[in-house]
């Protein structure tokens, strides 16, 4: 049984592979040392990385391939790839393959429509990291369809969790609420709105639950018009119907159950429970998963960065522990005084940083390689931003701040 996982689906920069393996050997080596004994047999896989998409390129690049064999000589570690992508992008994994026969996997589960599939091996991964067995699988969307792959990707991912008989949670956040949206029409790929009506009804077949979240921040400011049925409930007539448009505090809602959320770029870290549960079924916010949030994109190119940190104060507010951790080009936000120009309708988020510094349950931290890489430092006002490195990064990701029942922590890529 795998303790902890990677999904990862997005390019991966040498940057980001390199802190995965700091972070790696930081549990190695500081944590199970033990485990690094030639006698020592772990009896279980500890880390399985699943990658599809642009993500695979990565095990065939000259800077990137070193790393992955480095991973790969610590204890317990295995990559599961989908096969299905491999071959769509021509990707040679024979050295890799040759060096780590048992540890690199290139075959996939057979799904119910006799074909194999990758997301049948992510979710059975998915479904065996919880104790008891959950019954639910979460799943944040966080970009368009067809623009971006991930959109297929979700459907082939909560096809399979249906298959292993788990109720679906879609969260659409930022872009990701335009996959409800009605009246698709692709002429030359498959219909992700058509797609999600047909996952309801297939789980409803199945005695399934199915619920679709989508922001109503990120629909607004996309031109989704709703109106009030007069009851306090949010309706809209430029979605699919199984399609719910809600304040985002309803989708942290769900963030406070104890499932696993998977998602383009995700991380699953198994953690030990803090003192004793208690016998008597409670909503105790203690309970809640941590959350850690990897702010990766710069400030102000994208929604990314403003996304993640109005995601990450939602959550806080409503009692969830919550790690935000600026990394790789997300230190841009930390370095330099940011300025609007007079009248600019827009946000300042170093201002925006300071404004929820102190909140409860919120925790923020700067990633200092990726400042120094980029030969960048911190601004000094910037005080309740921590500095963190390689250790402190371990530490954060296993041993998070605070008591939790929870028993593990989700991690996000924005």
């Amino acid at each position: 049984m795998t303790s902890h996982f990677f999904l990862l689906e997005a390019m991966v920069t040498q940057e980001r592979l390199t802190w995965i393996e700091e972070v790696l050997k930081f549990y190695f080596l500081k944590l199970y040392p033990d485990t690094l004994l030639h006698h020592a047999k772990p009896k279980e896989v500890v880390f399985t990385f699943l990658i599809t998409g642009d993500a695979l390129y990565s095990l065939n690049e000259e800077d990137k391939l070193p790393i992955w064999e480095i991973i790969l000589t610590l204890p317990s570690v295995k990559i599961i790839l989908d096969r299905q992508e491999l071959d769509l992008r021509g990707i040679s994994i024979e050295r890799l393959k040759m060096k780590n026969p048992e540890q690199v996997i290139d075959h996939n589960s057979m799904g119910l429509n006799g074909q194999t599939s990758f997301w049948k091996d992510v979710v059975k991964i998915a479904r065996q990291n919880a104790e008891p067995l959950p019954s639910t699988i979460g799943y944040l969307q966080l970009e368009s369809p067809y623009m971006h792959s991930s959109g297929l990707s979700t459907l082939r991912c909560l096809a399979a969790a249906i298959e292993v008989r788990a109720s679906i949670d879609l969260y659409c956040y930022l872009d990701g609420v335009h996959l409800g949206h009605i009246h698709q029409n692709p002429i030359e790929c498959q219909n992700i709105g058509k797609g999600l009506e047909e996952l309801v009804d297939r789980a409803e077949q199945r005695g399934l639950q199915f619920q679709m979240l989508a922001c109503g921040r990120c629909a607004a400011a996309r031109g989704y018009s709703t109106w009030d049925d007069g009851k306090g409930i949010t309706v809209s007539t430029c979605t699919i119907k199984p399609f719910r448009i809600r304040n985002l505090n309803v989708i942290i809602d769900q963030f406070e159950r104890n499932h696993v959320i998977l998602g383009k770029n995700v991380a699953y870290f198994k953690l030990k429970k803090s003192g004793s549960s208690s016998q008597y079924g409670t909503n105790d916010k203690d309970s809640a998963p941590t959350v850690t949030i990897l702010i990766t994109k710069s400030p102000y190119g994208t929604e990314h960065a403003f996304g993640a940190l109005s995601f990450a104060v939602a959550s806080a507010f409503q009692g969830i522990k919550t790690q935000v951790v600026f990394i790789e080009e997300g230190v841009y936000a930390l370095t330099g005084t940011h300025h609007l120009g007079e009248g600019t309708q827009y946000f300042n988020l170093q201002e925006v940083i300071a404004a929820v510094a102190e909140s409860e349950n919120l925790h923020l931290y700067a990633y200092q390689p990726s400042l120094q890489q980029r030969r960048i430092t911190k601004n000094k006002n910037m005080a309740a931003v921590l500095d963190i490195g390689k250790t402190e990064l371990g530490q954060l990701l296993f041993h998070p701040s605070g008591g939790s029942q929870a028993g593990h922590q989700r991690v996000i890529f924005f």
